[in-house]
């Protein structure tokens, strides 16, 4: 299941270079696309960002749909989430991940696994841009795996639990040549087996563990951003290993009301199909 999330995660928060773009409010962009759990970022991981571009006192609000295609499984998001003030940020997404060869191969009772995530997330400090410090946001997720029978069969010891994210972003102006750099870095504290499609902790290992995430991405001008993402996964299934997640992404972002992320990742193994390598495409609109 690292799989999609991956891809996803480029999307990125497209700062601009030309405050012109500001016109009122945030700049377009800074409230970034929707990763794979709901939270603004990236499609693999949350960013310190906030959805929308709601402003001191103002509501800001998104609502995306993802589709990933790999060799063996596909895999399908939809959620919407919410912002007040750019201090808080309340989010939901709903997974289905159809499960394809692997039911043949392995005789499944089931063809696919879902679940459903609400999440909070809350910038403590800083500003992507404005400020000295850079943006630090802490998040919850709750995560609950709909389809627990195939997780309890090989090895998931709960279907449900919360995880823990903190995490920076800052926008660099004119950093690469010119053009302006986003970096994210952050840690999850977490079980969840391919992000809880596969339940949470194992019978190798069931506590959580201290995971590293991060991101850049280089914006060319208002509208463009190119990057890369990277998710640590934790490994408690001794039935198939989990890859660490990697993607390539562009993120376009015609105005403040829709963007478009399209990503490639090579996510390794995934419930012991290997080579797990595919496309992504990630619609948001937002305000």
């Amino acid at each position: 299941m690292q799989y999609k999330l991956p891809l996803l995660l480029g999307c990125v928060l497209g700062i601009s270079t030309p405050l012109a773009e500001a016109d009122n409010g945030r700049l377009i962009a800074t409230g970034g696309a929707t990763s794979i759990e709901g939270g603004a970022g990236g499609g693999v991981i949350p960013w310190a960002v906030l959805t929308g571009y709601g402003d001191e006192g103002e509501w800001g609000a998104s609502a995306f749909a993802t589709h990933v295609n790999l060799p063996d499984y596909t895999l399908d998001v939809a959620g919407m989430a919410a912002s007040y003030g750019n201090r808080v940020e309340l989010s939901y997404a709903h997974q289905r991940f159809d499960l394809g060869t692997l039911v043949h191969k392995l005789s499944l009772p089931d063809d696919n696994l879902s679940q459903d995530i609400f999440g909070v997330k809350v910038r403590l400090f800083g500003d992507l841009i404005y400020d000295n410090l850079p943006q630090v946001s802490l998040g919850l997720e709750y995560k609950h795996q709909n389809d627990f029978l195939i997780p309890s069969l090989v090895g998931a010891k709960r279907d449900s639990d919360v995880e823990g994210y903190l995490t920076a972003s800052r926008l660099f102006m004119g950093a690469a040549f010119g053009y302006n750099v986003v970096v994210n870095g952050g840690v999850r504290y977490s079980r969840a087996n391919e992000t809880g499609l596969l339940g949470f902790g194992g019978d190798r290992r069931d506590s959580r563990s201290l995971l590293k995430e991060g991101g850049v991405a280089v914006l060319f001008n208002p509208h463009w951003a190119l990057g890369m993402d990277y998710r640590e996964k934790p490994d408690n299934l001794s039935f198939a290993g989990e890859s660490d997640w990697v993607d390539l992404f562009v993120g376009y972002f015609p105005n403040k009301h829709v963007s478009f992320v399209l990503a490639y990742a090579r996510l390794g193994e995934i419930a012991t199909l290997d080579n797990q390598n595919g496309t992504y495409l990630s619609v948001q609109g937002s305000f």
